[in-house]
């Protein structure tokens, strides 16, 4: 199975190379984007970050009133939901001084436990934080990941904890790889492995289990049995 996963993200990073994910300036503007991308797209994202004029601070969010930064957040979706949230990840953060280093300096658990207690912080929010923000070698699992796995296919189980175990079990324990394993299977969703799969020019087309599935009206290259 690992050999497996690294013949997966060996295939995805020649074809995409580093992708330089988590686009951001700053660990908090990380930690922030982690919050405003549940349920919408980075491109609103990347708007509502743009709202705050180059002033994204910690400080700046705990002192604005719950209106204003709904208001600043507005394009993310789900604001005035959202503005409680930044501020409860903003409040968490600011047990630790603001101090990117004196959370690295506490224990991965101990971190991650104070996360999901944090009004929402969900697991794959609280796993971008730690490993984005943060640095730690946790492994995020989105709808990508899952659909991947349904996909090509990767026996990884059911359920998030699963997938996330899988993963972290059969890759080097690293925060590169990690990082970038994610972004190469969030960035071939959006080419290929959409939900309508495009499966022609797929770099893992020759190797999945399910290449083919669903395609309309593109031409196969013949020499490919599809069917095997």
């Amino acid at each position: 199975m690992g050999e497996n996963l690294l013949f997966i993200y060996e295939t995805l990073f020649a074809r995409y190379g580093d992708l330089h994910w988590w686009p951001a300036k700053t660990p908090y503007e990380v930690m922030v984007g982690a919050v405003l991308t549940q349920n919408t797209a980075w491109t609103n994202v990347e708007k509502a970050i743009g709202n705050f004029g180059g002033k994204l601070t910690p400080e700046a969010v705990a002192d604005a009133s719950h209106a204003e930064l709904a208001e600043t957040i507005r394009p993310a979706g789900f604001f005035n939901q959202k503005a409680g949230y930044l501020k409860a990840v903003t409040k968490w953060f600011a047990g630790y001084n603001y101090d990117v280093q004196a959370v690295q300096r506490e224990p991965f658990e101990k971190l991650r436990t104070e996360l999901l207690a944090t009004k929402g912080v969900g697991q794959e929010t609280a796993d971008s934080v730690l490993l984005y923000a943060f640095g730690f070698p946790t492994f995020v699992v989105d709808a990508y990941t899952i659909r991947l796995c349904e996909r090509y296919p990767i026996d990884a189980g059911k359920g998030y904890a699963k997938v996330k175990a899988h993963f972290e079990n059969n890759l080097p324990k690293s925060t590169g790889v990690f990082n970038g394993f994610h972004a190469l299977i969030v960035i071939n969703a959006k080419e290929h492995c959409r939900k309508k799969p495009a499966c022609i020019g797929c770099p893992l087309f020759e190797t999945c289990g399910r290449r083919g599935i669903k395609i309309e009206k593109q031409t196969i290259d013949r020499t490919v049995n599809v069917n095997e």
